[in-house]
């Protein structure tokens, strides 16, 4: 059984050599990496960026699309203090407010002797104190504290500093002072480049995916699961109780086991304990090419409504009609849902401040959407929560993968491999139950 088609659960059965059947209760494959299209404008369900490291899925990538992707250098900006400056902050302060320049440099400096002088100090609590060690009090205040409380929907101090080794740039002192007094220092980060495909979105990726899922298996859409019982190996879809050998579960892991039959108490306490937040968004199209050329940009201002927007036509000009523009803007507010018409005034005003948008009245239309499942909060509870639900569900043949089945922060790359991996663990399980046993 695959729980779940996007990523993950499409990888699983593109690896698998086994009958398998994929549950989906969306009426098409893809998850989260899915396009949209409306009057000629495409949308991913926000920025999906392939960000390719690994050997395999290069190769996967450039087998099943020749010629069908184009690689993009990355064009990442931060908006703050009324000027775009270079991706990421914390090594490109050139073009910031003198003071906050000098008070962010200043700060990195003394963080950078604090952390040479006492190397042995204990592991930061929070994220909160990560930024304050590794970047200084400024470039904390300034962007890394208040950024990251809009992404996440809670303040940093929540947020364990685990999570972030790959994710979040740490410059060197020389990098540092090279992007404070505008020596364009390299860029930095996991993401300095990536493909997209020059036609369809990311969807069109996807597609070429589930055109490698194997003819052994059987895909059932728009069908949701009911139950399951680890005692007995059962699964109930669309009613109906059916064995199984293993599950590879990527659906949300709080979904799953909100359908354990007799879920363990102590399992309970765990499961009470995940969180995640959710993700408001705009997909926004302009009746005239946008005035700025970045990709994205990062917002920590909270008097903006956004924390990021990505412009799909700068990266593939495919993503909207000629001369006109694609947008994703990503939204702070998780509170009631607003009124379309009053946001997308808060967000055209917004990008126009940015220099995105000519003026507000370059907006043609705007769509409000809503992800229940978006960033997984790495809490304090968080490692203590999956470190026993995620055995206890393999010591029954429930294999959770993806990064909500898993429930992780990780990207597009990452989702096809563990597919690859998962299918890979469960053929070897298989493979030793099926020995048959021989009695000396």
């Amino acid at each position: 059984m695959i729980l779940g088609g996007g990523l993950t659960g499409i990888s699983a059965a593109m690896h698998l050599t086994r009958p398998w059947l994929l549950v989906e209760k969306n009426d098409r494959l893809g998850g989260h990496a899915r396009t949209d299209e409306t009057q000629g404008f495409r949308f991913d369900k926000t920025g999906h960026w392939l960000h390719l490291r690994d050997d395999y899925t290069k190769a996967l990538i450039a087998r099943i699309l020749p010629d069908k992707m184009t690689p993009v250098a990355r064009k990442a900006r931060i908006f703050s203090s009324g000027v775009l400056t270079r991706f990421p902050f914390q090594a490109n302060l050139h073009g910031l407010p003198p003071e906050i320049a000098k008070e962010c440099l200043l700060g990195f400096i003394q963080a950078h002797e604090e952390e040479r002088a006492s190397p042995g100090r204990p592991a930061p609590a929070n994220f909160e104190e990560f930024c304050l060690r590794h970047f200084g009090p400024g470039i904390s205040r300034h962007f890394m504290i208040p950024y990251n409380a809009k992404l996440w929907g809670v303040h940093p101090r929540e947020i364990t500093a685990e999570w972030c080794s790959r994710f979040v740039p740490r410059p060197k002192l020389d990098e540092v002072v090279s992007g404070a007094v505008g020596a364009n220092p390299p860029e930095l980060g996991y993401n300095i480049s990536f493909q997209y495909p020059k036609k369809g979105g990311i969807e069109t990726m996807t597609r070429a995916l589930i055109k490698e899922m194997g003819k052994q298996g059987e895909v059932a859409l728009a069908t949701g699961l009911d139950a399951i019982d680890l005692t007995a190996r059962k699964i109930q879809i669309g009613g109906e109780w059916r064995p199984y050998r293993a599950v590879v579960m990527t659906i949300p892991l709080p979904e799953l086991l909100r359908r354990v039959v007799n879920l363990p108490p102590e399992i309970e306490q765990h499961a009470a304990r995940l969180r995640c937040t959710t993700l408001r968004y705009l997909n926004l199209a302009t009746r005239s090419r946008p005035k700025a050329d970045f990709h994205w940009i990062y917002v920590p201002e909270e008097k903006y409504p956004f924390y990021r927007v990505g412009i799909y036509s700068n990266a593939v000009p495919a993503m909207a009609p000629r001369g006109k523009g694609s947008f994703y803007v990503e939204l702070s507010d998780r509170g009631e849902r607003p009124e379309l018409a009053t946001i997308t005034r808060q967000v055209a005003e917004g990008l126009a401040a940015t220099g995105a948008l000519k003026g507000p009245d370059d907006v043609l239309f705007a769509e409000l959407k809503d992800i229940e499942y978006a960033y997984v909060v790495f809490d304090q509870h968080y490692y203590a929560a999956v470190n026993a639900i995620r055995p206890w569900l393999e010591a029954h043949d429930v294999f959770p993968r993806g990064r909500y089945g898993f429930w992780t922060y990780n990207a597009m790359e990452d989702c096809i491999l563990a597919g690859r991996e998962v299918a890979a663990t469960i053929e070897a399980r298989l493979a030793v139950q099926d020995r048959p046993i021989i009695h000396a």
